[in-house]
Parts: structure tokens; C-alpha cells; sequence
């Protein structure tokens, strides 16, 4: 019951995840292909966090 308003921590790290690709992006558009890298493996990292948690749910 008290689990009911227990805060889902997919869902937070799932928003990480879209504003690191979101920063990767625009790094790309902006040329900085460096830091596209770099965000993008930081999103990669983040991603399977999220596929250890939910691999443990299931």
C-alpha cells in the first residue's frame, strides 16, 4: 500500500536519457562532434541502467 507513492526510478532515469540525446544533438548540430560523443555515451550508460532495472522487475 505504501508502495503506491514510491517514485518509479525508470521513469527519472528515462528522462536523463532523452536530455542526454537531446544535448548530443545539438552539440552535433553545433559542430562540436567531441561532445556529441561524449553525451551520447553517457546516454548509452544511462539506457542500460534502465535495461538492468528493468530486467530485474522481470
Amino acid at each position: 500500500m505504501f508502495g503506491l507513492f514510491k517514485r518509479d526510478p525508470k521513469k527519472k532515469l528515462q528522462q536523463a536519457y532523452e536530455r542526454k540525446l537531446q544535448a548530443a544533438m545539438e552539440a552535433s548540430r553545433n559542430g562540436d562532434m567531441r561532445a556529441n560523443a561524449t553525451l551520447t555515451e553517457e546516454a548509452e550508460e544511462i539506457l542500460a541502467e534502465i535495461n538492468r532495472l528493468k530486467a530485474q522487475e522481470g
